[in-house]
């Protein structure tokens, strides 16, 4: 059975490399055009699946080529498939990335079946996952099926952590059942109005968030690491340098791996650090799930870089 059960997206990502973004009205040349599997969903169950835990998705995808690919792509990497809804009506998700040649990516969202993930399909499938510990949830699928789903978690003591994406379906009312909260500086930006520029301002948004009823959270800077909220001290965890090249899907193998080491019984700052670490290596990689690295890859790269705090990280 899982201990981590991930409700979320499943999508086909088509992603485009141009050497800049298109103003708009102008038509510019692409250097690459490729499919590959995504969903913010998808990406973190595969990347807690890589840290070796037993996760299970639930989500929706089109009765459709790519949903049966996209939920082949699942169950090669390990991921319980047996809760992923099919729906005969809406098409499978699909997302446009425009990757520039500073490995940033804009991306367009089209739910498609995505949004056909109802609240009683949720609660009726978690309800089965009786050894799940840890509830990992975004916001690419309806916001009220969110809602339920934490509820649920919190009446059932479950461990509830939030990505906040897109955050502006995020309401007041979700972050009093999130545990833990994952936003990025943008999602930060929008869901307390404060841009995170120093620790002052770090402190600052993490105040919001506590006054919102949110105890931990983690506010990502991408490259340059991550201020961590416990309670009302703060502390700063510096980014892994790394030679980018694709960070689609960055901060979903992030959320995986944190959730993993939290499985783990790590501390919150130590579980930061650690997915630290694989978010840094999954943008060394092209593609959102592809790149995601394994725990053997994770411990390598420690063995290399003198990090030995994560050599003792264990799959369970």
């Amino acid at each position: 059975m899982s201990e981590i059960c991930v409700v979320g997206s499943i999508n086909m990502d088509i992603v485009t490399s141009v050497d800049e973004y298109p103003k708009r009205g102008q038509t510019v040349f692409g250097n690459k055009v490729s499919n590959s599997a995504g969903g913010k969903g998808a990406n973190q169950a595969i990347s807690c699946s890589r840290q070796g835990k037993k996760v299970s998705l639930i989500g929706c995808v089109g009765n459709d080529y790519y949903g049966e690919k996209l939920i082949d792509n699942l169950k090669r990497n390990r991921v319980d498939t047996s809760t992923i809804k099919r729906d005969g009506v809406e098409s499978t998700g699909q997302t446009t990335i425009l990757l520039d040649n500073q490995a940033e990516n804009t991306i367009i969202y089209v739910e498609g079946a995505n949004k056909a993930l109802d609240e009683k399909y949720v609660l009726d499938t978690l309800s089965t996952l009786t050894d799940c510990k840890i509830l990992l949830i975004q916001m690419e699928i309806p916001s009220n099926t969110v809602l339920e789903v934490m509820k649920y978690a919190k009446q059932h003591q479950i461990f509830v952590i939030l990505d906040p994406a897109p955050a502006n379906a995020v309401t007041d009312e979700m972050l009093t059942y999130a545990d833990v909260i994952l936003p990025n500086a943008h999602e930060t930006e929008l869901l307390t109005g404060i841009t995170i520029i120093d620790e002052k301002t770090a402190r600052q948004a993490a105040t919001i968030f506590l006054e919102k009823g949110v105890s931990q959270g983690v506010l990502k800077l991408g490259k340059e690491g991550s201020y961590v909220f416990i309670e009302n001290k703060i502390t700063f965890i510096e980014g892994i340098k790394v030679g980018a090249v694709d960070t689609v899907g960055a901060g979903d193998c992030f959320a995986g791996a944190l959730a993993s080491a939290l499985i783990d019984r790590q501390q919150l700052l130590a579980a930061v650090e650690f997915a630290n670490i694989a978010a840094a290596l999954k943008v060394t990689k092209h593609g959102a799930q592809e790149g995601i690295p394994t725990i053997e890859e994770i411990k390598s790269f420690c063995h290399e870089n003198d990090l030995t705090t994560y050599l003792n990280f264990q799959p369970s």
